[in-house]
């Protein structure tokens, strides 16, 4: 199936562990967000046959460690021009992450990139970064979504959520187990506030309100280690569509199937 789609994706990783999501769409190669190591990216994408020397951009979301981190690694070590805005850009270097790079390429938030004939959209979020975006890859009429850290279900959401083919949509943690769990309460407030994450409930409620036009199938992503669960955030979207519907798990500890779009 993957390999006659117009676009080819498979998570590196996803979580607050660290992020990372290839795609590849008309020759062209792009990797979102830096957040594991350049030793684990380049094995991970090995295990799917790439190269990850053969990317053409790495697209940074956002400051946060889990999607930044290792930006400067994979610039120095792959050659791996960076795009990012310029707030996002400065806030990392302010916080020391990404060393020396000769390469960035700024972009404004809501702009839209062109690599050929791949469009990359970048959304502005409502997440707790400084410049947050997530993005629309769009090739051919085919629209994939990644959005995470979005902060809440902000407005535009579901129109974005129905226009896509497939979507890789952040389940970041069960409001049971973050409300029962260790975590102090201020950081229970930040998770489930306007600039934290959405939770599998509200994800699946975004799923179910898109009817018929909801995409082809979702990849759950950006899952807490200590306030979710893979079943969990699989269940709950398969209680808002069905269980026919397909639903993938972007794993915190490997890279994902590789998925057609």
């Amino acid at each position: 199936m993957a390999y006659d789609a117009i676009v080819k994706t498979f998570s590196l990783q996803s979580g607050s562990n660290g992020n990372s999501i290839y795609v590849e769409a008309d020759g062209v190669h792009l990797l979102f967000d830096a957040g594991i190591s350049g030793k684990v990216a380049e094995r991970r994408m090995a295990a799917h046959g790439r190269d990850i020397r053969d990317v053409d951009a790495l697209v940074i979301s956002h400051e946060h460690t889990d999607h930044i981190r290792s930006a400067g690694i994979f610039h120095r070590k792959f050659g791996l021009p960076v795009y990012a805005t310029r707030k996002t850009f400065r806030a990392g270097t302010v916080r020391g992450q990404l060393g020396m790079l000769s390469d960035v390429r700024h972009f404004r938030s809501g702009d839209t990139l062109s690599f050929g004939d791949v469009l990359v959209h970048s959304i502005p979020t409502a997440h707790d970064a400084i410049d947050g975006v997530a993005f629309v890859v769009e090739c051919a009429g085919k629209r994939l979504g990644i959005l995470t850290d979005l902060g809440h279900p902000f407005d535009g959401l579901q129109g974005i959520l129905e226009s896509l083919d497939a979507v890789y949509l952040e389940c970041n943690y069960d409001p049971d187990m973050l409300a029962d769990g260790e975590y102090p309460v201020h950081l229970k407030r930040r998770i489930r506030g306007p600039g934290g994450h959405l939770s599998n409930d509200e994800s699946a409620a975004l799923l179910g309100a898109c009817g018929r036009r909801r995409p082809k199938w979702l990849a759950v992503a950006h899952l807490s280690g200590h306030n979710n669960h893979p079943k969990l955030a699989v269940g709950a979207q398969h209680n808002a569509v069905g269980r026919d519907y397909p639903v993938y798990y972007a794993s915190r500890e490997d890279c994902s199937k590789l998925l057609a779009v």
